[in-house]
């Protein structure tokens, strides 16, 4: 069996019975019959997190919605987690620290039989947090310090659903073009792709479509003819770069991450 979609959101998605988005993950998830689980690990406040995604999938349909109550690393190698998990058809992971959720759940046994699952045909979905953490590589944090005007990017190990990509979320919402690039510019093998809120990509067999309101951007470093990364006196990360390409897509529009370039809506029967 192939592996299953995933549905990587940039955030604040309508939870709503018509949001383009949720409903995309619930047709989904309708191809088995197991349910959905909700993992509220990477928030503060799981169960009012949890609660508002219950009621929604309830809403449009969803008979079995399972909260995964899972705040440690303990709780990540139960086997009442990993038993409910694997009875599963589809897994929403939900926004909050992508940190947290590399910390509490990466290498443990919910760890593994989310991969188990997923390569069996499971859909997994994730919104802001839970969509950073679906690339091997992630931006975890980046802040400017305002004594010296430096952008300092911390990277993390996400869990591994794809590779050679980093996702951000809240993309233009948060003007997060900067950090993306400069990740890009340290990783030129690796495609950034930029989500923003209310959108997501879907991605099946190596190809993402867009859903949702607005866009998403793709930064691709791989065919560069020149980077020069330099420390300017404040200590920030000055860059000076060429021939990398840039692509926008809105919603219909695919991207085919093997061969990076855009599908156009008349190249796949839209």
């Amino acid at each position: 069996m192939n592996p299953g979609e995933l549905l990587i959101i940039g955030g604040a998605e309508e939870k709503c019975v018509d949001g383009d988005v949720l409903n995309v993950f619930f047709e989904l998830s309708k191809k088995n019959q197991g349910g959905i689980g909700i993992l509220p690990t990477a928030s503060k406040i799981p169960d009012e997190v949890s609660s508002v995604y219950v009621k929604t999938f309830n809403k449009l349909g969803t008979e079995r919605v399972i909260v995964l109550d899972v705040d440690s690393r303990d709780r990540a190698d139960a086997s009442d987690i990993v038993e409910t998990v694997s009875s599963l058809s589809a897994v929403f992971i939900t926004g909050g620290d992508q940190s947290r959720l590399a910390e509490i759940i990466g290498g443990t046994k919910l760890y593994s039989i989310l991969h188990e699952k997923w390569k069996a045909g499971m859909v997994i979905a994730g919104t802001s947090a839970g969509a950073s953490i679906m690339a091997r590589q992630m931006i975890v944090a980046a802040s400017m310090k305002q004594d010296d005007d430096k952008l300092d990017i911390e990277m993390g190990t996400g869990f591994g659903f794809l590779d050679n990509l980093i996702i951000d979320q809240h993309f233009s919402q948060r003007a997060r073009f900067d950090r993306l690039l400069s990740a890009i510019a340290e990783n030129p093998e690796i495609i950034g792709i930029g989500i923003d809120e209310n959108t997501a990509i879907l991605v099946k067999d190596g190809v993402f479509e867009v859903i949702g309101e607005h866009q998403v951007l793709v930064i691709d470093g791989k065919s560069n003819e020149f980077i020069e990364i330099k420390e300017a006196e404040n200590g920030s990360e000055e860059l000076t770069i060429s021939g990398f390409h840039l692509h926008t897509l809105t919603h219909g529009y695919s991207f085919d991450l093997s061969n990076r370039k855009i599908i156009l809506k008349k190249e796949n029967g839209k």
